[in-house]
């Protein structure tokens, strides 16, 4: 941490403390919706798994109504409202919100900025609507949602970071108290009973918080090129990792449990590549010596990848991409059901 920038970070802190105030007394005006709005959200600038919560909340949700996802659509070089579609680029939407549409093509997604006009106009365009997922809307203040799900890591969670610059946190850690519930993720397999109760104690949770446990479920890849060609990941394999995530510690360390070899090529959150980024694939590429060599990325990834399919074709580039799902710890995926379902049943305009 770079701890000589903790004179910005304190006045950065001030200034997040009085907007916070300012919304809190009452002074800046909160919408609430018609409509159940779920938030899933962090204190932390990325990195704690909000898209494969997202989709586990779609997957799971639209099984019993009209749901619908709004999201900020960082990155993208349009602004107001838009809904996506799946013919979109990464660039048009954001790489999060075509990953969603690319998975559930039925669903309705949307992206704006401002999540006080888009609820609305989603709503317009799809009057079906009976819930919305807000991405990423933690410290989306101007919209008061319905229910407030606030995600931390494992191996980073908000109370141990500082604020920006000096760490990663957008807010106070105080703020967690906004939270209905708290979801730690990227847990370890193997969690023991001390293991959580250790992490339930340094959140400290209000009473009327409930704490989850979460971790990522990866399936075979698929190729980037072919969708329908499955390469399961071996132990003879020497993988390069191409990515431009938050953060790949945790996906590195199911690779070195998985292949021989990992080799990790990492960007920028968000970041979109550009050609001499996909020669400097194809450098890395080349030097494994490796005879079961592959080029591995995210979903994520590989929505920003897609302009540059025909050189990875032209290359003969193996790029697979890792599908990723939430599974819970235990009982934890019945007792989060379960409090979800009661947000639900008992929504009240």
């Amino acid at each position: 941490m770079h701890y000589w920038l903790a004179p910005l970070a304190l006045l950065y802190g001030i200034g997040v403390a009085i907007r916070n105030t300012l919304y809190r007394v009452g002074l800046l005006r909160r919408t609430r919706f018609d409509l159940p709005v779920i938030s899933v959200g962090n204190l932390t600038v990325g990195g704690t798994g909000k898209s494969p919560h997202i989709e586990y909340m779609i997957r799971w949700l639209d099984q019993y109504l009209s749901v619908g996802v709004l999201s900020r659509g960082y990155g993208r070089k349009t602004a107001g409202f838009r809904p996506v579609s799946e013919i979109d680029t990464a660039g048009e939407v954001g790489d999060e919100p075509l990953q969603f549409k690319r998975k559930f093509p039925n669903v309705p997604i949307g992206v704006s900025e401002s999540r006080v006009l888009g609820v609305p106009e989603l709503v317009r365009r799809n009057p079906d609507l009976q819930c919305v997922l807000l991405d990423d809307a933690f410290q989306h203040l101007p919209v008061e949602p319905g229910l407030n799900i606030l995600l931390t890591e494992y191996d980073r969670p908000f109370t141990r970071d500082w604020l920006l610059p000096v760490g990663r946190l957008r807010e106070w850690p105080a703020a967690y108290r906004r939270a209905d519930h708290i979801i730690i993720t990227k847990c370890p397999l193997q969690l023991s009973e001390e293991d959580r109760s250790r992490r339930i104690a340094e959140i400290d949770p209000y009473p009327r918080q409930q704490v989850f446990f979460s971790r990522y479920a990866y399936a075979d890849p698929y190729d980037l090129l072919d969708h329908s060609k499955r390469r399961p990941l071996d132990l003879g394999d020497e993988v390069l990792l191409v990515s431009a995530i938050a953060n790949t510690t945790y996906l590195m360390d199911y690779l070195g449990q998985t292949v021989h070899a990992a080799r990790s090529l990492a960007f920028a959150d968000h970041h979109f590549f550009d050609d001499g980024d996909l020669l400097t694939v194809l450098r890395r590429w080349e030097a494994m010596e490796a005879t079961n060599k592959i080029i591995l990325t995210t979903e994520k990834d590989a929505t920003r990848l897609e302009p540059f399919l025909p050189f990875i074709r032209e290359k003969a580039l193996p790029f697979f991409v890792l599908p990723v799902q939430v599974a819970f710890d235990r009982e934890d995926e019945a007792a989060f059901q379960r409090a979800v379902k009661a947000f639900l049943l008992g929504f009240r305009i």
